[in-house]
C-alpha cells in the first residue's frame, strides 16, 4: 500500500490548439477524457481534486472539488501543481504526497501512483517517462516543496514544469509504449480523432 496521496488532475489549460474550451471534456471512445482519467486515477489515490479556473459548474457531474490557481496571470501547470500542494497541506493533515496528471491523457497508467512511489528512492520527487520522453506534469511531488514552488513562481518567474523539476533531480520512472503511449495527450483535433480510433481497437 502506498502512502496517502492526493491526486490532482490539471485541467487549467487554454486548449488553444484545440480551438479553445476544456480538453478534458472532449469525447474519446464515447466518454469525456476527464471521465476516463477519473476512472483510472481515483482507485490509486486517497483523495482526488481537479485544478481548473473559471466556472466550476462545468465539471459538476464529476463530483470532485475544483480548485483554481491563486497565482495571477495564468502562469501555467506549475500554478496548478502549487494549488494541489496547498490543498493537500490544508485538507489532508499528515499527507506528504501529491500526484499530478495532465487533464488530456485518456490512457493514463493504472499503476501510475504505485510505480512513482516505488521509483522515488532518495529523490525529492518522481516523474513519469515513456518512449524516451519525460512527462514532468505526470509526477509525484512532496507537499513540503510548496513554499519553494511558490517562491519560484512568484519571485523568480519560473513557468516551465520541466525546468522546475530539473532543479530537484527527479527520479524518472519509465513506462513501455505498446499499442498506445500511456501518456498520449490530446492537444489537437487530430490527436482527438487518433485517440478515438485507439479506443475502438
Amino acid at each position: 500500500m502506498t502512502e496517502p496521496t492526493l491526486g490532482v488532475i490539471l485541467a487549467g489549460g487554454l486548449a488553444r490548439r484545440m480551438g479553445g474550451g476544456d480538453k478534458a471534456l472532449r469525447i474519446v471512445g464515447g466518454q469525456a477524457v476527464l471521465a476516463r482519467l477519473v476512472a483510472r486515477l481515483l482507485p490509486q489515490v486517497t483523495r482526488l481534486i481537479l485544478n481548473a479556473n473559471g466556472d466550476p459548474a462545468r465539471f459538476a457531474e464529476f463530483s470532485l472539488p475544483v480548485v483554481g490557481d491563486d497565482v495571477p496571470d495564468r502562469p501555467g501547470p506549475l500554478a496548478g501543481v502549487l494549488a494541489g500542494l496547498d490543498w493537500a497541506a490544508r485538507f489532508m493533515p499528515g499527507g506528504r504526497w501529491v500526484v499530478t496528471v495532465p487533464g488530456d491523457v485518456p490512457f493514463l497508467p493504472e499503476d501510475l501512483v504505485a510505480r512513482l512511489h516505488a521509483g522515488l528512492g532518495g529523490a525529492a520527487l518522481a516523474c513519469a517517462a515513456s518512449g524516451g520522453r519525460l512527462h514532468p506534469v505526470a509526477a509525484l511531488w512532496p507537499v513540503a516543496l510548496r513554499h519553494d514552488l511558490r517562491r519560484a513562481l512568484e519571485q523568480e518567474g519560473v513557468r516551465k514544469v520541466g525546468a522546475y523539476v530539473g532543479r530537484h533531480g527527479p527520479a524518472v520512472v519509465e513506462w513501455p509504449v505498446g499499442r498506445v503511449d500511456p501518456f498520449f495527450n490530446v492537444n489537437t483535433p487530430e490527436d482527438l480523432a487518433h485517440a478515438d480510433r485507439l479506443t475502438a481497437g
